[in-house]
């Protein structure tokens, strides 16, 4: 039986306590979401958009809730800060219940505590208030200032943090891009000291070149002030290298829920399963040649019994049937990675037998998931202009390993360098021709 579908008491006050409760390993548990059920309409047009949800988020980490739209991971985040009621469960903040009629007092603790980043920085910032009122509202409304010059100084040192400048603070949102906006809403989110921030899909408004500053300052923010992070997102390739831990929703069920490199690598739910097989491969004839695996819920046979979120060691949970959560196990206990992604070689240059088309795993052909150090960094373009063939060794290198941002890199740079080189040559043999001359 799984923790998350134990009982527990109604808990309610007026403050929160200092720390949370610890689970069985020690780990403090910040907030707790008990079998929450979400519904939209009455009657007849009544739809349960969440269905009996549960999962715990510890102190310090990044835990994201993923999905396809519509699959109830905002509808999730809102719960939390008490913008969408619960039609059935709880919601407990350091074992402290905020979710139904609190007091007055919990309820602005509550907003005080708990945070939210919008996917929309357009649409989630006044554009007829400037930045700096943007930023200060919260502090107005909680008094947490001592003087005008101590709001002032607060705003400012905020706005310097999310990398923007002093003078930006008496101009309105439209003024700004999508990532400055971002940041903006990320500055009115952090200037109140939360502990919990649900980012409802910050980056996915925002160009690819932005994401990485977005995710980077939001990373910057965990370290130095020890936030917590609901995250929520639909880009597994982002969520893989952010998150501690990873819950799968699915037409608002979880379906998964497991630490992150556990879930990539033993995706054992078929829904999980269909999400990793849908990451991009950063090689267009790979790509092509990928076979998508569609779920099929169909497949699943609950007549008989009602399914269960099961922990089946390693603080894995699957969402299943006991005959399907035996299955579950049985391959888990294998301790083999699952293969998630197949590419089909039909016809090509890999194909031997002109009979049938040739499967290949990922495993088999060393083909991966976007690698966590092909970044592509400036350094690669530098060392290579500098040390161009060396830079045209470490880019062929890259090429074999499928390290495309890399490869690309170090090929710049090293032809950058060869040309540099080249032209310093040729002037340096002009110079000497006419010296001669």
């Amino acid at each position: 039986m799984s923790k998350y579908n134990s009982n527990s008491k109604e808990n309610s006050a007026d403050v929160f306590p200092k720390h949370g409760p610890l689970d069985e390993n020690g780990r403090e548990i910040l907030l707790s979401v008990k079998n929450i059920d979400i519904t939209f309409g009455k009657k007849e047009n009544e739809v349960k958009a969440v269905q009996n949800v549960s999962f715990d988020i510890y102190k310090g980490e990044t835990f994201s809730l993923v999905g396809e739209s519509g699959s109830g991971k905002t509808t999730v985040g809102r719960a939390v800060i008490r913008v969408n009621p619960l039609a059935g469960g709880e919601i407990l903040y350091k074992g402290v219940r905020i979710s139904g009629k609190i007091s007055h007092a919990l309820d602005r603790k509550v907003i005080r505590n708990i945070q939210m980043v919008f996917q929309d920085p357009a649409a989630s910032l006044n554009d007829r208030a400037t930045v700096d009122y943007i930023i200060s509202e919260g502090l107005y409304n909680f008094h947490l200032y001592k003087s005008k010059a101590d709001r002032q100084q607060k705003v400012e040192k905020m706005i310097n943090e999310v990398g923007l400048l002093p003078e930006h603070l008496t101009r309105y949102p439209h003024e700004f891009s999508g990532g400055q906006r971002q940041r903006i809403g990320i500055a009115r989110a952090m200037v109140m000291e939360p502990e919990l921030v649900v980012a409802d899909e910050p980056i996915s408004a925002l160009d690819v070149s932005i994401r990485a500053q977005v995710l980077n300052l939001m990373k910057k923010f965990q370290r130095e002030k020890e936030i917590t992070y609901l995250f929520i997102a639909h880009d597994l390739s982002v969520v893989r290298f952010i998150s501690d831990r990873i819950g799968v929703i699915y037409k608002g069920k979880i379906v998964e829920i497991a630490e992150s490199e556990e879930l990539f690598n033993f995706p054992l739910h078929p829904y999980t399963h269909s999400l990793i097989s849908a990451i991009p491969i950063p090689d267009p004839k790979l790509e092509k040649n990928k076979v998508l695996y569609t779920y099929d819920p169909s497949i699943h046979d609950y007549s008989q019994e009602e399914p269960e979120l099961v922990n089946i060691g390693h603080d894995h949970f699957v969402y299943g049937s006991k005959k399907e959560i035996e299955q579950y196990k049985a391959i888990r206990d294998k301790n083999e990675p699952v293969k998630s992604i197949t590419i089909n070689f039909s016809g090509s240059d890999h194909m031997h037998d002109t009979h049938g088309a040739q499967e290949m795993t990922a495993s088999e052909d060393e083909i991966q998931l976007p690698p966590v150090h092909d970044t592509g960094s400036f350094l690669y373009k530098l060392l290579s202009f500098f040390l161009p063939i060396l830079g045209l060794i470490a880019a062929f290198v890259f090429r074999r390993i499928n390290y495309i941002r890399n490869y690309t890199a170090c090929k710049k740079g090293a032809i950058a360098g060869l040309i540099t080189l080249g032209v310093i040559v040729v002037i340096f043999l002009l110079l000497i021709l006419l010296a001669v001359v």
